[in-house]
């Protein structure tokens, strides 16, 4: 099968598919948001308290702290979603797409917050190792009992963050090092190779320990460019913001079918590009939540919730304003993804608009790199724990970061389209038929901290669920 033909494939299952998926994503996101009582927004405040206090080590010496956990999550979600998605979405669907983002993230903070909590009720300890580990294959099959379920998850999981999206970093690394020095291709696919290497061999700690150190350096690079861009278009920032509402509702059809014609270019757009920038309710980041080792699941629930709110309400509108205050997005430019954002970030501060734009793009995609592999190697491990498979697995996920080196843009992106979507629809699935124990959760954790106490769940006080979960953690 040639390029094109498994192109016209990918595209083929991905289109109807994502037709049903957003229905199912903004509906799962506004039911955990009223069931929970608009958990986001009541306990935002919290969440960033217990995201600053979960520096500390816990009592666990094999955990990593909820902060290492809130931090590769995070290394995963901001990335080139943020820089190359965000032009994307508004080549494609328009300025509105941007606000349909903002929706996504604001309503899909309840399902990070939903998927996460479960995560760390159902974690399991590594008795190689003395790890935490868990995710929605775990939950899924402890907490449905669908142990096939589970596997298809983690299969899902393994190709979309393993392999594919791994894909998708480089191929944006290589675009934004063509733009900016004109480098080969091929020599920045093997340097990607020979850096990722080491990080990976490490284990899930180590990639732990490298975005504790990264993600907030890359973020706030990235955020000060922003708000200078802003500060000197400030007169224009308004007229920025009219021109988001104004084309949000724009209805342009972006498929065909009866879902379809309901449903406009900005809104598939954003909505696409978004959950692929802030992951909620995809059931990725709840592999990180797992490894942590807190007192009480909701813990680390309002920890990742309060990623999504950084990702997409902080990091991919940096991007959006970089772009909206420029020219190049209206143009009739041919540019797309990262090169877009390149061409934006030059007509604000110059030809050094480039290199800066590169540099800060290899941090945000390397890091994902090596967040999306931590994902993935707790899934590998669900299936079989053998140090063998997860050797061949670690060379499999380098061969895939060459390969998205050296291949074109559109169909690493649609190939991390299908897989994503596919990720997504089984744990929706997932989370709502688990939802009366995330809302147990919720509610033990808002009692206790009214009676004024540190919460900390105990599995005892809940004799329902022993039957459920297998272990002795809690």
């Amino acid at each position: 099968m040639n390029t094109q033909s498994l192109h016209d494939l990918v595209n083929a299952i991905s289109g109807p598919l994502w037709e049903g998926l957003i229905f199912l994503l903004v509906g799962t996101g506004l039911f955990f948001t009223l069931a929970t009582g608009f958990v986001q927004f009541r306990l935002f405040g919290r969440s960033i308290k217990e995201m600053l206090g979960g520096r500390k080590a816990g009592d666990d010496p094999h955990g990593i702290t909820p902060f290492q956990a809130f931090v590769t999550g995070l290394a995963s979600r901001v990335g080139v979603g943020n820089i190359a998605g965000v032009a994307i979405a508004i080549s494609l669907g328009g300025p509105g797409a941007v606000f349909w983002m903002w929706v996504t993230a604001l309503i899909g903070m309840s399902s990070a917050f939903a998927e996460s909590s479960l995560a760390q009720l159902f974690k399991i300890r590594d008795h190689k190792n003395g790890h935490f580990r868990g995710g929605p294959a775990y939950y899924i099959a402890q907490g449905m009992g669908q142990k096939w379920l589970g596997v298809l998850f983690a299969l899902s999981l393994i190709f979309c963050f393993g392999l594919v999206y791994e894909a998708v970093q480089a191929n944006s690394i290589v675009a934004a090092a063509e733009v900016a020095w004109g480098w080969n291709k091929h020599a920045v696919g093997v340097g990607l190779v020979i850096l990722t290497a080491p990080i990976i061999f490490g284990g899930i700690r180590r990639v732990a320990h490298v975005a504790e150190s990264m993600v907030p350096i890359m973020a706030g690079f990235y955020l000060l460019m922003a708000l200078y861009v802003m500060a000197v278009n400030i007169s224009e920032v308004p007229r920025v913001f009219g021109l988001i509402f104004s084309t949000a509702f724009d209805f342009k059809a972006a498929g065909g079918g009866l879902l379809g014609s309901m449903i406009s270019a900005a809104m598939m757009n954003g909505i696409k590009r978004g959950l692929y920038s802030n992951e909620a309710g995809q059931g990725s980041a709840p592999n990180a939540a797992a490894a942590a080792d807190v007192k009480h699941p909701v813990s680390q629930g309002m920890i990742q919730m309060l990623g999504v709110f950084i990702d997409t309400l902080i990091v991919c509108s940096c991007t959006a304003f970089i772009l909206l205050l420029s020219n190049v997005h209206a143009s009739g430019s041919t540019l797309t993804g990262v090169q877009l954002t390149q061409a934006a970030l030059v007509y604000h501060v110059g030809a050094w608009g480039a290199d800066f734009l590169a540099i800060v793009l290899f941090l945000f995609a390397f890091s994902t790199i090596i967040g999306n592999y931590a994902y993935a190697e707790s899934n590998i491990q669900y299936l079989n724990n053998h140090w063998l498979l997860l050797a061949v697995f670690r060379m499999a996920v380098l061969g895939m970061v060459y390969f998205g080196a050296v291949n074109s843009v559109p169909l690493v992106w649609d190939m991390a389209d299908l897989t994503m979507g596919t990720m997504a629809l089984i744990n929706l699935i997932a989370i709502l038929a688990l939802s009366p124990l995330v809302f147990l959760l919720l509610k033990d954790y808002s009692a206790k901290l009214k009676m004024g106490k540190d919460p900390e769940f105990k599995l005892s006080e809940h004799p329902g669920l022993k039957r459920r979960i297998k272990s002795d953690i809690w």
